[in-house]
């Protein structure tokens, strides 16, 4: 049993090196578009968004709010894409989630009528877990809706 887990930790150690070897690279900003909304994060605590202008092997500018910023390489921590990509997944995952939880939730709050009462509606557990699924859904699915994912461009390697 401990073999299936040990190599399943090196492939997620090596998959995890590779994309972190990948976000390193400055020639990643080449694939940015004029225009695209970026966000750089800076070494000092600096964080800027803003539309992409261009860069070079020095520096990389973009048109902010307070007017155009250019930001020297050696100043640059992490550059990402400010682009919602998955936020169809996200939606639909948190919401399968939410629906898995709340029916969970609903059909464990169930009491059966007790048994000297003479008018009771006894639905099973069946409409707690239906009231429970609606409002996971429609709780997961907002959820997941307002999750924003940004793609990283570029990230300082550590080393």
């Amino acid at each position: 049993m401990q073999k299936p887990w040990f190599l399943l930790c090196i492939l997620a150690i090596s998959c995890t090196s590779s994309i972190h070897g990948q976000q390193g690279s400055w020639q990643n900003l080449n694939t940015l578009r004029p225009g695209e909304q970026i966000q750089v994060r800076g070494i000092k605590a600096l964080k800027i968004t803003g539309a992409f202008v261009n860069v070079t092997d020095a520096a990389i500018s973009l048109q902010a709010e307070s007017g155009p910023q250019t930001i020297q390489k050696p100043d640059v921590r992490s550059v990402k894409r400010m682009k919602n990509i998955h936020r169809l997944r996200n939606t639909l995952i948190l919401a399968s989630v939410g629906a898995g939880v709340g029916a969970g939730i609903g059909a464990s709050t169930y009491h059966s009528c007790p048994s000297p009462q003479t008018f009771c509606f006894d639905f099973g557990r069946a409409l707690p877990a239906a009231i429970g699924a609606t409002a996971g859904l429609f709780g997961g699915a907002a959820i997941g809706a307002l999750i924003p994912t940004h793609e990283t461009i570029y990230k300082l390697s550590s080393h």
